[in-house]
């Protein structure tokens, strides 16, 4: 007797998606040096106009649309030629959606004579195009202060390396004594070597006493050929290293003033307290962590696997209010985090995370990495994940974790407890219980503990 296949009644959703919703659109295609702007048929002589870059003839177009009684637009994100129209006509009054390129690419039905603003103005007035994320302007100011402070990270790690060369083709084998020749002790004898001074017996006498090794080796290792060239590119690439640390300080404090023009939020639990322990390297010269806790009003630092430069990332990029993303699902699939379902003749047939820039799920993912070696609950989760899929599946799922706890934190304004490896092991073996017991007792089995030895 054959089985009859049982049929899933599936949810049938009324669709109208040629109805006109946003009846006063324009869209914007942006160029670096001409901008293209078109508007309903009917608003004014030209239904498609375009202006120059400058920021009159921006105004001049915002005072143009406004003629056309424009009150949505619609503008694809180019590189970073979108945000000074973006600013301006925001502060104009026009609810503007920053559409991603590659949305528009996806709809299909594009011909090869309309222009590009007239084909976001059709996609636009229909409602096909759905707006990117951007935090409030406050948080933006942090978010380009934030990722400028990155890349003078970067510039400046550069020319540790080119220190590097330089020591290494005058055979000062510096890098095999220390373990970081920017620490206390390298840039000690690095400075007297720019200097003049040649002799590794009163370069070593630079060595701190935490140095694991010795003198005498730090001796042998410092006895080089000090070619004049070499010597010179040396200089160089320490005042360059100096130039981007300075610049560094700088940057920390105009960040720390405009954490300081935030409004104190509300937490629930106590601030964080003052930073006691000496600054590691690439961190911030101000207390970061108690900024945060200003701004946030929760300390995520509490979370393991988040330390205050982590938080700084991901706040930068997603802000404080959670209100954006309706359910913590939204949020973690726009960050890229949850599984991305293809279901066709109702099978899944993949469900690998969709690729992403993003940086708050870059920073996620870096944070889950971390929990390695843990003694928490994270860290049990993560070791468990990876015993069963293996690492990199391991670092999304608790990514995505770590992404909802952080969500709860901002959305509910509630202090993170960790139970600790020990509880969540203690809730695993017991769900794994639960389990076997379901499953023997469908069998008309039943299980029992072993008695102890």
């Amino acid at each position: 007797m054959s089985k009859k296949k049982r049929k899933r009644k599936r949810k049938v959703t009324d669709l109208d998606a040629l109805e006109q919703i946003n009846l006063n659109a324009a869209g914007i295609d942006i160029g670096a040096e001409e901008i293209f702007v078109a508007v309903p048929k009917g608003r004014d002589a030209e239904s498609v106009r375009s202006f120059p870059t400058f920021t009159v003839d921006l105004h001049r177009m915002a005072d143009w649309l406004e003629m056309c009684g424009i009150e949505t637009v619609a503008m694809e994100s180019t590189g970073v030629y979108w945000i000074p129209l973006y600013e301006i006509l925001e502060e104009q009054g026009f609810d503007v959606n920053l559409v991603n390129a590659r949305h528009i690419k996806n709809v299909s039905g594009r011909k090869s004579d309309v222009l590009d603003c007239q084909w976001i103005q059709q996609l636009h007035t229909y409602g096909l195009l759905q707006p990117s994320f951007r935090p409030p302007e406050q948080i933006c100011a942090i978010r380009s202060l934030v990722r400028h402070r990155d890349m003078l990270i970067r510039y400046r790690s550069s020319h540790i390396q080119h220190m590097q060369k330089a020591l290494v083709l005058m055979n000062v084998q510096l890098t095999n004594v220390l373990s970081d020749i920017t620490g206390m002790t390298g840039m000690k004898i690095i400075r007297d070597i720019v200097a003049g001074k040649r002799d590794p017996e009163v370069l070593a006498r630079h060595r701190d006493r935490r140095c694991k090794k010795s003198r005498s080796e730090i001796v042998k290792s410092l006895e080089g050929n000090y070619k004049r060239e070499h010597v010179f590119a040396l200089k160089q690439a320490l005042e360059l290293y100096d130039f981007y640390d300075r610049q560094l300080r700088a940057c920390d404090v105009e960040l720390e003033a405009m954490y300081n023009e935030f409004e104190p939020s509300d937490g629930p639990g106590t601030e964080p307290p003052a930073r006691t322990t000496k600054r590691r390297k690439n961190q911030p010269y101000f207390d970061l962590a108690r900024s945060l806790y200003r701004l946030t009003g929760v300390d995520l630092t509490e979370v393991d696997g988040l330390d205050t430069m982590t938080v700084q990332t991901i706040i930068s990029e997603i802000g404080t209010d959670m209100s954006p993303w309706p359910t913590v699902k939204h949020f973690t699939s726009w960050l890229r985090l949850a599984p991305n379902n293809k279901v066709t003749g109702g099978r899944v047939r993949s469900r690998r995370t969709q690729p992403t820039q993003n940086r708050a799920s870059t920073a996620f993912r870096v944070a889950a990495q971390s929990l390695a070696r843990s003694d928490s609950a994270l860290g049990a989760f993560y070791r468990r994940m990876r015993a069963r899929h293996g690492a990199p599946k391991a670092v999304t799922a608790t990514a995505h974790k770590l992404a909802r706890i952080v969500y709860f934190m901002l959305k509910r304004r509630e202090p993170y407890r960790d139970p600790g490896a020990d509880y969540y092991e203690a809730q695993h073996r017991a769900r794994v219980i639960r389990n076997l017991q379901r499953r023997a007792a469908k069998l008309g089995m039943r299980l029992e503990p072993v008695a102890a030895t």
